[in-house]
């Protein structure tokens, strides 16, 4: 892939650019297995699941910079000033058509990109997702709540421009500190949740929600964690971290006649609760948002999806010296991941694999099936 904004030194994101891609897949799955092997000598490893070069990222999560009248979407240089890149290559076809109309809105009505030095402004970030039928969710973040009346006013006539945009949303970020958003979010649209339909499964995406960025790749881990939830035959799942019930809802075999999803998020349970209630058999599908249910339940096989961070000590310990006969753990960091498994010694890795979900970057996620000893 090439990517002009590399070429001319305005971005470095994609730091893997120009590497050709054969090449950060085979390093990818060297590193993989690599950071495995100590605590998992024999597991069997498919072959890496590959994504397309570009156009593969469903979410930007934009700095918005420049001025009042000539707003910038894209991240910040050194010295803190917005480098558009509106045009940037990994971002999905319909995300890249959606900008333009966005950045126009901001300008037209005029509010004021956040100064990060000066501390001062009115937007800080645009974050927009993209279904696989072309929807889009839009949260603007923003300093305060001064301009939202300005915002609910302009809201027809972007959305006249933009009609696939079903989902909009304010995020109140008041505090200056390095982090995306805030705790506080307003709907401005009726719909609440955009629709993301993998297969037969429709999943429901709220602004605060968690989805996999690359769309593509995140369906072919739902198949692979679905094939091995169908060959271990449970009778109850649990799946922890669930988010808005990616896992749960694909890996619910004909064997097991309860799965349960559990997730700090309200917002990603809401969505997950959504989404069974279309399933042909909604009954055995329950969510929580409260994390200390998952102590009080047994289950057959439980699934893990843990943020970067990995799972630590107290739930792996938990699930190590639980009744699970199996476990699929998918991580987006290895060393977390082998840190995990060496703190469950009960469990033996069994299957792995890589799922790229990052191309032209060093991250990846893997995915690992347990199985007690």
């Amino acid at each position: 892939m090439h990517c002009d904004y590399f070429s001319a030194g305005r971005c470095r994101s994609c730091r893997l650019m120009g590497v050709p891609y054969h090449r950060q897949l085979a390093d990818k799955q060297v590193m993989a297995a690599q950071a495995l092997r100590p605590v998992a000598p024999e597991v069997r490893w498919a072959d890496p699941f590959a994504s397309a070069e570009s156009g593969y990222r469903n979410k930007a999560k934009w700095v918005v910079g420049g001025d009042r009248r000539n707003p910038t979407i894209g991240i910040l240089d050194e010295r803190r000033e917005g480098i558009d890149l509106r045009r940037c290559g990994i971002c999905e076809p319909s995300l890249i058509e959606a900008f333009p109309a966005l950045v126009d809105f901001i300008a037209r009505i005029g509010l004021v990109p956040y100064d990060v030095n000066r501390r001062i402004g009115d937007i800080k970030y645009l974050i927009v997702t993209t279904s696989p039928q072309g929807q889009l969710l839009v949260r603007f973040v923003l300093r305060s709540l001064d301009r939202l009346d300005d915002i609910r006013r302009g809201l027809p006539a972007l959305r006249s421009a933009l009609p696939q945009l079903a989902v909009a949303s304010v995020n109140l970020h008041p505090e200056h500190k390095a982090v995306l958003e805030g705790d506080r979010e307003i709907l401005l649209t009726e719909e609440s949740s955009l629709s993301i339909r993998l297969g037969d499964v429709s999943l429901y995406l709220g602004p605060q929600g968690f989805f996999q960025t690359n769309t593509a790749v995140a369906a072919g881990l739902y198949r692979q964690a679905a094939d091995w939830a169908t060959q271990t035959t449970p009778t109850s799942v649990l799946d922890l971290y669930c988010g808005i019930g990616g896992f749960a809802l694909h890996c619910a075999p004909p064997s097991a006649r309860t799965v349960h999803g559990v997730e700090i998020s309200a917002d990603a349970v809401s969505g997950a609760r959504r989404s069974a209630a279309t399933r042909p058999d909604p009954g055995r599908f329950t969510f929580d948002a409260d994390d200390a249910v998952a102590r009080r339940l047994d289950a057959d096989l439980v699934i893990v999806n843990p943020p970067r961070r990995g799972l630590g000590a107290t739930v792996a310990d938990w699930i190590d010296t639980g009744a699970a006969r199996h476990l699929i753990y998918s991580s987006c960091n290895p060393a977390t991941l082998a840190a995990d498994l060496a703190r469950m010694p009960s469990l033996r890795a069994i299957e792995a694999r890589l799922f790229d979900m990052f191309p032209q970057t060093a991250h990846m996620e893997v995915a690992v099936l347990l199985e007690r000893r």
